[in-house]
C-alpha cells in the first residue's frame, strides 16, 4: 500500500448558499476500503437542493457529491487494480435488512448515500467500500460521471416493465427526466416528454430521435396526449421532476391499468381522486436509486455511444472554481442540464 498525502482539499457545504474550502487529514485506508482520486463528479439534483436548503433527509455540514467517475490509488478488492478506472455505487446499505436480502440493497432501511447521508465525493481522494466499485474502462471520465444519473433513470424503466409501444409519458425534462426517455425509447415506447422549459425540451430533441416534447406552459396536456396518442391515455406516467403540483396533476394522465412511478423526491403528501385511481385499478410506485445490475448494463450502453452527449452536458467546472460558479446553476438563464465538476 501507498502512503496517504498529509493533507487535500475539499469542499463543504456548511449550511444552505454557503460552500466553504477546507484542508483535510488523509487518514489511513480502512480494511475493505479503497482509495480513489477523483477525476469528475456530475452534479445532480440532490447538490442543488441541498445548497438551497430544500433537499428531504438532510443535514448540514456536509460535503456533497455521488455521481463520480475517479481512479483507484490503492485497494485490496482482487478485481481491481491502481490506474483503473472506475465509478461508485453511492448506496451504502447494510446487507441484513429484509430489502437486502431481497437484493433490493438500492433501498435498504438503513441506507447511508454518499454526499447525502455521509459525506461525499467533493474532495480529491475518496474512501469507499472495496462492494461499491464499478468498473468504468472505456469510458470517458465525463461519460463515467453520468453512469449514476443514468442508472436511477433505467432502474425506473425496469421497475415500470415497460413495453414496446406503450404510451408514455415523462414528467420534467431534467437530466433524469432525459435519461428515462433514453431508455423508454430504447424498449420501443411512445414516449411524450413533458416540461415548462424550452431549453430543456430542445436538448431532448437533439439528443434523441422518436421522440416527442411539450411545454406545458402551452396549454391542455391532456388535448396534447389524446392527439399524440390518438385518443389513449398513458400506460406509464414517470415522474422525474419532484415537483408536488406536477404529481397531483399528473395522475389525469393515467390510462386504465396503467401505472405511475415517482423518480423524483419531495417533501409534500401526494393528492389524488382515490375513486379514479381505483376504478383504473392503476399502480402507483417509487424508484429509488439503482443497482449493480443497472450499472453495469448503464456503463455497456455509453459504451455502445448510442446517444450523443454532447448537448447533454452544458457546463464543466474546475475545483476550485466551485463554489463561485455553483451559485448560478441555480440561475434559469445558465440553461443548465448537467454540469460537470473536473478535478
Amino acid at each position: 500500500m501507498e502512503s496517504n498525502p498529509k493533507s487535500m482539499q475539499i469542499i463543504v457545504c456548511n449550511k444552505p448558499g454557503k460552500f466553504e474550502y477546507k484542508e483535510e487529514v488523509c487518514k489511513r485506508v480502512h480494511p475493505g476500503f479503497s482509495l480513489l482520486k477523483v477525476k469528475a463528479i456530475g452534479i445532480c439534483g440532490t447538490d442543488l437542493h441541498a445548497f438551497e436548503g430544500t433537499q428531504p433527509y438532510f443535514s448540514y455540514p456536509r460535503v456533497l457529491g455521488h455521481e463520480i467517475a475517479a481512479e483507484v490509488l490503492e485497494t485490496s478488492n482482487p478485481e481491481f487494480q491502481k490506474g483503473q478506472s472506475v465509478t461508485v455505487i453511492p448506496y451504502f446499505n447494510c446487507g441484513k435488512c429484509a430489502a437486502c436480502q431481497m437484493g433490493k440493497e438500492n433501498c435498504c432501511i438503513s441506507l447511508q448515500v454518499f454526499g447525502v447521508h455521509i459525506d461525499g465525493g467533493m474532495k480529491e481522494l475518496i474512501q469507499v467500500p472495496n462492494s461499491s466499485l464499478v468498473s468504468g474502462e472505456g469510458l470517458r471520465t465525463e461519460e463515467l460521471a453520468l453512469v449514476e444519473p443514468f442508472s436511477i433513470a433505467l432502474h425506473a424503466v425496469k421497475r415500470a416493465q415497460l413495453e414496446s409501444s406503450e404510451i408514455t409519458v415523462i414528467v420534467g425534462a431534467g437530466p433524469i427526466g432525459i435519461a428515462t426517455a433514453i431508455f423508454a425509447i430504447e424498449r420501443g415506447a411512445k414516449v411524450l416528454l413533458l416540461d415548462n422549459n424550452d431549453d430543456r425540451l430542445k436538448v431532448a430533441e437533439a439528443m434523441l430521435e422518436n421522440i416527442e416534447t411539450y411545454n406545458v406552459k402551452s396549454g391542455s396536456v391532456l388535448e396534447k396526449l389524446k392527439d399524440f396518442s390518438k385518443g389513449e391515455m398513458a400506460n406509464v406516467v414517470f415522474d422525474a421532476s419532484g415537483n408536488l403540483e406536477a404529481i397531483n396533476s399528473s395522475f389525469q394522465y393515467l390510462a386504465h391499468a396503467g401505472k405511475f412511478i415517482l423518480i423524483g423526491l419531495q417533501g409534500g403528501d401526494i393528492r389524488f381522486n382515490h375513486p379514479e385511481f381505483h376504478k383504473r385499478e392503476a399502480t402507483l410506485m417509487s424508484s429509488r436509486n439503482a443497482n449493480r445490475k443497472d450499472f453495469e448494463e448503464v456503463i455497456s450502453f455509453l459504451k455502445g455511444r448510442k446517444v450523443n452527449l454532447e448537448h447533454f452536458i452544458t457546463h464543466k467546472i474546475a475545483f476550485e472554481d466551485l463554489r463561485d460558479r455553483f451559485p448560478n446553476l441555480l440561475d434559469p438563464k445558465e440553461r443548465v442540464i448537467k454540469a460537470i465538476v473536473e478535478f
